[in-house]
């Protein structure tokens, strides 16, 4: 059981319909539903379905990348906050942009995400944006991406709704110190030692301080690297399901 997908505004009625529907059946059909976050579990609960285990998801520890591919998008290591996902309103890409671009930087913004041409969400942040802000699409080579989250300043997580991403995890895997959006949500994977914002001019505040080296992030990769080994590595998530399994055979 993944976010709750019917709640997402990219969705028509029909489809948030059909996603409701698809929800209650899978929860109550699963000899035991799987949720990806305790959110998710405690909100799997309202159906009436109060077996549904938690198990998240995983990702590798990555401790070093080849700066090359990362000098090669003309970075410098650690002069520059990046952002991973799809381009919606729910995922703050506008505010993230906006709170950046509020301002002269001397750090740069990478915003990885597929853009469409006609999308007035996608021509509006690009239309905000200043020339400190780098569009390179998306990018779905493994080591360019790890190298990118390694040799950030810190990784920024717009996502208002869902579980446990997986982008995050990701991040807390790389080591990275973290900016995301304040939810219950983000503030479980990422827990404490991280920084959250609940609108543009809370992120601005945040984005200043990383601009002038003084918001701390050395502290919040550790951190990171201690949550991420808490509960998100391939192991403990592996062995959770081989134990719900023998559980069921």
């Amino acid at each position: 059981m993944d976010g709750v997908e019917w709640r997402r505004d990219k969705w028509n009625a029909v489809a948030k319909i059909w996603f409701y529907i698809n929800e209650f059946v899978g929860s109550h059909l699963a000899n035991i539903p799987i949720a990806d976050h305790p959110e998710i579990a405690k909100h799997l609960r309202r159906h009436g379905c109060n077996s549904a285990q938690v198990i998240p998801y995983g990702s590798a520890r990555v401790e070093t990348a080849d700066v090359g591919a990362v000098e090669a998008m003309g970075l410098s290591p650690a002069n520059y906050l990046i952002s991973i996902a799809r381009i919606e309103p729910e995922n703050s890409i506008l505010e993230i942009v906006s709170a950046f671009a509020s301002k002269p930087r001397d750090i740069k913004l990478v915003v990885l995400g597929n853009f469409r041409q006609g999308n007035a969400y996608h021509e509006e942040i690009k239309a905000t944006a200043t020339k400190n802000v780098i569009f390179p699409g998306a990018i779905y080579d493994k080591s360019t991406v790890e190298a990118l989250r390694v040799h950030a300043l810190a990784y920024m997580h717009g996502h208002q709704v869902g579980g446990t991403n997986p982008s995050l995890v990701e991040a807390l895997g790389t080591g990275s110190a973290v900016i995301a959006h304040d939810n219950r949500f983000n503030r479980w994977v990422a827990g404490e030692g991280q920084f959250y914002f609940n609108d543009t001019a809370d992120l601005e505040r945040i984005i200043d301080a990383a601009d002038a080296g003084t918001l701390g992030v050395g502290a919040a990769r550790l951190r990171a690297t201690s949550r991420h080994a808490e509960a998100f590595t391939f192991n403990d998530v592996h062995r959770s399901y081989e134990l719900l399994l023998e559980k069921l055979l």
